[in-house]
């Protein structure tokens, strides 16, 4: 263990990471939690975090709880880890990072109690094969906070790709961050697929059989593979659409035997997961929001871009979603869709307590001629009827601010609300 203690912080010293956007918020009162897809890049997060403090050996504790020289240790041994790095380094260890911390045996009560003490910066990883984020917040009694971790954002696929930011960019520069752009909505931001690790078909082939078969039927002890199999693909080729869970049943009732109550509970897991999500539909009544047509998105577009190739304005309104997902699951915000008896819609509706704060429509238009009306139609009424006039269209190429019957509304090209938002 001495060894493995001092060993592991070398090899961190040794490891190429890449700085990511993600804040976390250190507190001795909370551990932090990461949380996030299966291979967003969790573990290199923390590597990320600790070059980013500058943290001195003997300030920080890391401990991979799958790496082959913990495994086959006592749990006593592990436990008395930090009195262990005391020793080694005559101080005791500020912050402490555990890695996949589902494999140490009654972690819970280990945790807690270094939590209790309230001398430590505590941050865990878990594996969504094995233990869910909201597993170690109800397993910790409501002591952590989560830190969300996706794929690279648009911001750090440019920073990865050498892009130098600015002020303000020349006609040539923005071109080039639209080129780039285009790249990024179809390969997506997965991490070895961004740094050319692996070839992306390849990743994602694999990757889909690992939630498949790791995340999915082997945690859930799932009986009918195939019926999680086609609800899996069915995600990823309706993504941005209306998702008709019972539709998904009677199509799949006519080959196997299913219940529909086992395609609800299958569509929960995918979420849990951080595989897709089910944006509900809003109402001022929570039960009929609950209740709604939920919208599919998912997690990466590279997913989408293996099995078709989607339209870019689907892939567009696919990383808008992430982008506020990412803020919802921070509790900054809630997000729904609109729409209305007429059939209108709007994309995003941003609520914030009892508010909303902000109508989003997503559409692939480089001038105002380009966006169809039914579009600025929708975005109005549901302005009018939510009461709200923060309005915003995001485009592919289209900037302005206009006033449509009586309605200020702005434009904003995709590239520049990704900077700004991130």
């Amino acid at each position: 263990m001495r060894k493995y203690l001092i060993d592991k912080k070398e090899e961190i010293k040794s490891l190429e990471v890449k700085d990511r956007d993600i804040k976390a918020k250190p507190s001795k009162d909370f551990a932090n939690v990461i949380i996030g897809p299966r291979r967003a890049g969790k573990s290199f997060f923390l590597f990320n975090l600790i070059k980013k403090l500058k943290l001195q050996d003997k300030e920080y504790l890391f401990i991979n709880f799958e790496d082959d020289e913990i495994k086959n240790l006592e749990r006593e041994k592990i436990t008395k880890c930090v009195h262990l790095h005391t020793e080694i380094y005559g101080a005791e260890p500020k912050y402490l990072f555990f890695d996949e911390i589902q494999n140490l045996k009654s972690w819970q009560s280990f945790i807690y109690s270094m939590i209790e003490k309230k001398r430590y910066y505590v941050f865990l990883t878990g594996s969504s094969s094995k233990l869910l984020s909201k597993e170690i917040a109800t397993q910790l009694r409501g002591r952590s906070i989560n830190v969300v971790v996706f794929p690279f954002s648009f911001k750090e696929f440019l920073r990865v790709s050498n892009f130098k930011f600015k002020e303000i960019y020349s006609s040539y520069e923005e071109a080039k961050i639209k080129n780039l752009l285009r790249n990024y909505l179809h390969q997506g931001g997965f991490p070895q697929v961004v740094l050319k690790k692996m070839e992306k078909r390849v990743f994602y082939r694999e990757y889909l059989n690992v939630v498949l078969y790791r995340d999915l039927i082997e945690r859930y002890k799932i009986e009918n593979p195939e019926v999680a199999r086609f609800l899996l693909y069915s995600t990823i080729q309706s993504f941005t659409k209306e998702f008709s869970l019972n539709k998904i049943y009677k199509q799949l009732k006519q080959k196997t035997e299913v219940s529909n109550k086992t395609i609800y509970a299958y569509s929960t897991y995918l979420e849990e997961i951080f595989f897709a999500f089910f944006l509900r539909k809003f109402h001022f009544s929570y039960k009929k929001s609950l209740l709604s047509m939920p919208k599919v998105y998912i997690n990466d577009n590279g997913l989408a871009n293996l099995a078709f190739s989607p339209e870019i304005g689907k892939c567009m309104e696919n990383l808008v979603f992430i982008e506020l997902k990412k803020k919802e699951l921070e509790g900054k915000h809630e997000i729904y869709y609109w729409k209305d008896y007429q059939q209108r819609e709007v994309d995003f509706v941003i609520k914030e307590g009892i508010k909303v704060k902000q109508l989003i429509q997503v559409t692939y238009a480089s001038d105002k001629d380009e966006i169809e009306k039914r579009e600025l139609k929708a975005l109005v009424a549901a302005s009018k009827e939510l009461r709200c006039n923060n309005l915003l269209v995001i485009t592919w190429d289209y900037e302005a601010e206009e006033k449509i019957d009586s309605k200020k509304i702005k434009f904003l090209p995709l590239w520049k609300w990704l900077l700004r938002e991130n």
